[in-house]
């Protein structure tokens, strides 16, 4: 039940005829999951805390960076370097304490993702990679859940809201991740901060139609839009048997910008114990500009010009790649372990220069 405090708060809504009593008791009830708190993680979080849904599950492991403020417009400065997770969570506690806000400050992969997505009635996809959008519909189908995702790339974003009674997935519209060559590398994304928000809070709408059941959801439909004209766009897809029917979780190490591998990342401690040794060799695989702005040593190959530089890497025990953010050396990895003749140990200093 609605309490008198939480009828004056949500006045507006209970004004609407599509929501009423009934809808702000539906969205009081209802649990979210939100993968990711980041850029679309912010905006979503936000509004469906103002909104009244009852709980709200956030799953992120990431820290603040300084480079995450232009976008991910709930944190501040003083925030860098704090869980991302923790801190919305106290903003949405601030903001409303009717709603209940639960952290999970683990990684979301292939052994925790079924448990995970099992603990809400809807699950939002903030994440910005294709293993995780890939890995995160397989869950919701195995365990029939709703999914509203989104990205964004530079002005251009995408919507649609995926397994929805029984309706197309995510892999019916891209059945599978593109090649490396297709998929936009790390180091040349950039995004447009405001076009993050207007995609977060357009998945939140979703959201609050699925809870209330009003209106016409995005279920087979694809809306793009272009926030240089301010344009808009549908595509229509129907459900593919052939690729929607999942009742097992795959391989989802697929991700271009790098997945983690816990053999292979240091941290900058580590990084630290190694360089006291003699025959560890640092190497940034940043942009010129990047490393014109701040550098920790080491000698300087740009991320494109690796392959072809391989004999410019001396022959060392330990060999440790570092970028800005820890995608782009994790990429470096990989491409040292085919080109290179000799077979030091080879490392990513993980979070980058953004850490540090």
């Amino acid at each position: 039940m609605l309490t008198k405090e939480e009828y004056k708060r949500y006045d507006r809504h209970i004004r609407l005829k599509e929501i009423g009593v009934e809808g702000q008791q539906k969205l009081k009830d209802a649990t979210i999951l939100i993968i990711g708190a980041g850029g679309l993680g912010c905006p979503v979080s936000q509004y469906l805390a103002a909104a009244g849904v009852g709980h709200i599950i956030l799953v992120d492991h990431d820290e603040v960076s300084i480079s995450n403020l232009q976008r991910q417009i709930m944190f501040t400065t003083e925030d860098v370097g704090k869980p991302k997770a923790e801190v919305i969570q106290k903003r949405l506690n601030a903001m409303n304490p009717h709603v209940k806000v639960t952290t999970i400050l683990k990684q979301f992969n292939k052994e925790n993702a079924l448990e995970i997505i099992a603990l809400a009635d809807i699950v939002v996809d903030g994440t910005d990679n294709f293993s995780s959008r890939y890995l995160i519909n397989d869950a919701c189908v195995i365990q029939n859940k709703p999914l509203v995702s989104a990205s964004i790339q530079g002005f251009d974003g995408q919507l649609s809201v995926f397994n929805y009674q029984d309706g197309p997935t995510y892999r019916c519209i891209f059945p599978n991740p593109p090649s490396a060559e297709e998929a936009p590398n790390c180091n040349e994304i950039g995004v447009v901060g405001a076009m993050v928000g207007v995609l977060g809070t357009m998945q939140a709408t979703e959201v609050v139609k699925l809870i209330t059941n009003v209106g016409k959801c995005l279920s087979g439909e694809l809306l793009l839009i272009n926030g240089l004209n301010m344009s808009f766009q549908t595509l229509r897809f129907k459900k593919n048997p052939k690729v929607a029917n999942i009742s097992t979780l795959g391989d989802y190490n697929f991700d271009f910008c790098a997945v983690p591998d816990d053999d292979i990342e240091i941290t900058y401690s580590q990084l630290e114990e190694l360089l006291t040794e003699e025959g560890t060799v640092l190497v940034d695989v940043r942009e010129t500009y990047e490393r014109e702005i701040d550098d920790i040593g080491g000698i300087h190959i740009p991320l494109a010009d690796l392959e072809d530089s391989i004999d410019e890497i001396p022959t060392a025990k330990n060999v440790v790649f570092y970028c800005q953010s820890g995608k782009r050396s994790m990429m470096a990895v990989d491409i040292f372990k085919e080109n290179a003749l000799n077979s030091p140990n080879i490392f990513s200093l993980k979070g980058g220069m953004e850490l540090l």
